[in-house]
């Protein structure tokens, strides 16, 4: 029997391991799919040695850039991502990364395009965000990084004022605030300068309708969940898997 499995931190709530364990049944395959939920990535080479019939992992927060000193490899993609969200394990154990996250992004995503603009704002600066970025690039879209410290190519959260919000009509929420448990946190913008030229697109996918998504709905935006991202990129996951 194969295994597969997430590697997180505080992924109780995981949509991996529902997603691919409802497939495993599904298509008759005698697969398994474990959530390797650890405090620290330098338990990883552990996992790795005590799971001998590993195939396949996905990697989530905060692990996407931190797991890719322990790979042998990464393809082109990942490289020039520099985030990680599908490790590939090979028959002789070779650890090769890859990411999915920005297909899945990005085809989901062009279910609502075009937009009166190409300009978005990513929220947060973590791996899920080189993923978003990676995708608008892709797409000809300008964006900015938007996180609590500035620096060169980020500005902070007290910049975003009404000619920010107006100049840009993709706001993409690839930080962790909303999660479920803590669902009645968003990211501290100003919601009231939002028009419905805009959509506030949330990589959290528990609860379906986050309240960065609610702000975005009640000042007239369009909005989108991560759900669709994240089963495009498992599904991407599976066939890399498989290659």
């Amino acid at each position: 029997m194969s295994k597969f499995g997430l590697i997180g931190r505080n992924i109780g709530y995981s949509f991996s391991k529902n997603f691919f364990s409802e497939k495993f049944e599904n298509e008759n395959l005698f697969h398994s799919y474990e959530n390797f939920d650890i405090p620290s990535i330098e338990l990883f080479p552990k996992i790795i040695s005590e799971n001998p019939n590993l195939k396949g992992l996905n990697v989530t927060i905060p692990y996407k850039e931190e797991v890719i000193k322990f790979l042998n490899s990464l393809d082109a993609t990942a490289q020039k991502i520099g985030a990680v969200n599908t490790i590939k394990i090979s028959e002789t154990g070779k650890l090769t990364g890859f990411n999915t996250d920005f297909y899945g992004f990005q085809k989901s995503l062009e279910n609502f395009l075009p937009l009166k603009k190409k300009t978005a704002l990513i929220l947060g600066t973590g791996g899920a965000s080189k993923a978003i970025a990676y995708a608008l690039k892709n797409l000809d879209f300008e964006f900015k990084f938007v996180s609590r410290t500035e620096n060169s190519n980020t500005i902070n959260y007290e910049s975003v004022n009404k000619s920010i919000i107006e100049n840009h009509l993709l706001i993409v929420n690839c930080t962790p605030l909303g999660t479920f448990p803590n669902i009645h946190e968003y990211p501290a913008i100003p919601y009231g300068f939002l028009t419905e030229n805009h959509l506030l697109f949330d990589l959290i996918y528990n609860p379906a309708e986050t309240e960065f998504l609610k702000q975005g709905k009640t000042n007239g935006a369009k909005t989108a969940n991560g759900l669709r991202m994240l089963e495009l990129q498992a599904e991407k996951a599976w066939k890399i898997w498989n290659s």
